[in-house]
């Protein structure tokens, strides 16, 4: 029998959460966590973001800031060690960020 690797809740719940908030692949995130010396393979992460995926999102979602229907979104040029980036921000009708 081979021996199955656990993983601390607080690293599954990391590994889901980039997953399902940012654009990374399954590779990516496993490379990710490799240089944090984490050693897992894709099919892990994918496993955990079916299982607890649906959960977190439920949790997540009751924290979340209600928006109304009406916002906008402002861009504007700000200096970063002399160099032009762009700065956007979002703003409803009741001016909350």
């Amino acid at each position: 029998m081979v021996a199955v690797p656990h993983y601390q809740p607080d690293i599954i719940v990391l590994a889901v959460r980039w997953y399902l908030r940012y654009n990374l692949s399954l590779r990516d995130l496993v490379e990710m966590l490799e240089e944090r010396g984490l050693s897992l393979v894709h099919k892990t992460i994918m496993r955990w973001v079916h299982q607890y995926g649906p959960e977190l999102n439920e949790r997540i979602r009751k924290h979340l800031k209600r928006t109304n229907d009406s916002w906008r979104v402002d861009e504007t040029y700000i200096k970063i060690k002399g160099e032009n980036m762009y700065l956007y921000r979002a703003i409803d009708s009741e001016g909350n960020t």
